[in-house]
């Protein structure tokens, strides 16, 4: 009896495990079909297009991504996100890596004040500020400068990284590697430099794939601090060719294929690191 209730359940659970896969599967074509669309289109010309949305192009046209590159001038574009995303990434990484550390050893009401308007840069979004902001980098005379995206990206992303090094140095870095370390004679910044900082690798990891992705797909903050075409990013090339009363697809998907093929090689090469980063943020200590 207890045999036959075994194979019981477990044919249960197999058709329960047929059903869920059946679901994953079909959830996984529907989500495919945006991307296939995209990626189809890039190779098509506009008369394919709009004939047959999903069909496969009678003819592939490489001449588009040709046209793409040459129109949106993708080198310089590219070079000038580039710099922006390093840039703003490591000044992100260092400023809220030692503000983060602070916060964490410092058990004090200020510093639990701090800590809360910080947390309010989280929730408050800064759109809410754009004529201020718009004044103040027009003042210090740094529009049209790549520095005025740089440290406006900054300003919008510390809160999250303070946020995400407090938590993590909070519940994993033992506080007696520094003690060990304060009986050796070292200071607060060698401390930290020399001790906390190889341990935050999973979380700097974190930080930098949140923030290059935040910071790589922001088209405000370019669209109001840059006015010469000679600083664009990526994004404002993509948009200048979207017309007032129509669009060419066929001439626009290939510029989104270009500005997002770094971001893919990027994730390809970081994947590692976000896996890394998962498993030590799922064990305490």
């Amino acid at each position: 009896m207890k045999k036959e209730k075994i194979r019981e359940v477990s044919k249960k659970e197999q058709r329960k495990l047929y059903i869920t896969e059946f679901f994953m599967v079909a959830l996984a074509i529907i989500w495919f079909i945006p991307i296939y669309y995209l990626i189809v289109t890039t190779f098509k010309s506009p008369r394919e297009a709009t004939e047959g949305p999903l069909k496969l192009p009678e003819v592939w046209m490489i001449e588009n991504y040709i046209d793409a590159w040459k129109n949106m001038e993708y080198p310089r574009a590219l070079f000038n996100t580039v710099t922006i995303t390093v840039l703003a990434v490591g000044i992100i990484v260092l400023v809220t890596s030692l503000a983060g550390y602070a916060l964490a050893r410092t058990k004090t009401k200020w510093g639990n004040r701090f800590f809360l308007l910080f947390l309010a840069g989280l929730m408050v979004p800064f759109q809410m500020n754009i004529v201020s902001l718009f004044k103040i980098v027009k003042s210090v005379g740094l529009m049209n400068t790549i520095w005025a995206v740089i440290l406006v990206d900054v300003a919008i992303n510390v809160p999250q990284g303070i946020f995400l090094f407090k938590e993590f140095i909070e519940s994993s870095v033992p506080k007696e590697l520094e003690e060990a370390a304060e009986i050796d004679g070292c200071s607060v910044i060698q401390k930290f430099f020399v001790i906390v900082l190889p341990l935050l690798k999973p979380v700097i990891a974190t930080v930098v794939i949140i923030v290059t992705l935040n910071v790589w797909n922001e088209f405000m903050t370019p669209l109001l601090f840059i006015q010469g075409r000679e600083n664009d990013v990526i994004l404002q090339e993509v948009s200048r060719n979207i017309g007032q009363f129509s669009t060419d697809w066929t001439a626009l998907f290939p510029m989104l294929m270009l500005g997002v093929a770094p971001l893919m090689i990027f994730y390809i090469f970081m994947q590692k690191y976000i896996i890394a980063g998962v498993s030590a943020g799922a064990v305490k200590g």
